[in-house]
């Protein structure tokens, strides 16, 4: 199996200009532009714009990464202390189990009204 990098950018001929594309691999098969422009005069223009661009969506993406990560993180310690909270209640709330006798049949306080 080869190693592809996941984003990375191509230079297209448009008749007499270039554009420039910052690809992403889908799948396997399948490579989709994140971001184009269109409109430069030499295929050298498009390469610098498609590399210091390609830089630049990285750097956006790692750190949009790391947003997602830290507040995935505080949103899993905050469900952790909610469950373990409720835990806590439950072992403090008296058992419905001991307080019932399967040998008292009683049912006249059901019938006062």
């Amino acid at each position: 199996m080869t190693q592809t990098k996941k984003y990375d950018f191509r230079v297209v001929a448009d008749g007499a200009t270039w554009t420039g594309q910052i690809t992403r691999r889908q799948t396997a098969r399948k490579i989709v532009v994140s971001k184009a422009k269109k409109g430069f005069a030499t295929e050298a223009e498009a390469q610098a714009w498609g590399e210091t661009e390609l830089k630049s969506f990285l750097e956006n993406l790692i750190k949009r990464n790391e947003r997602k990560a830290k507040a995935r993180e505080e949103r899993n310690e905050a469900a952790d202390a909610k469950e373990l909270a409720a835990d806590a209640w439950r072992s403090a709330r008296p058992s419905k189990e001991s307080s019932f006798d399967e040998d008292n049949l009683d049912y006249e306080s059901d019938s006062e009204g």
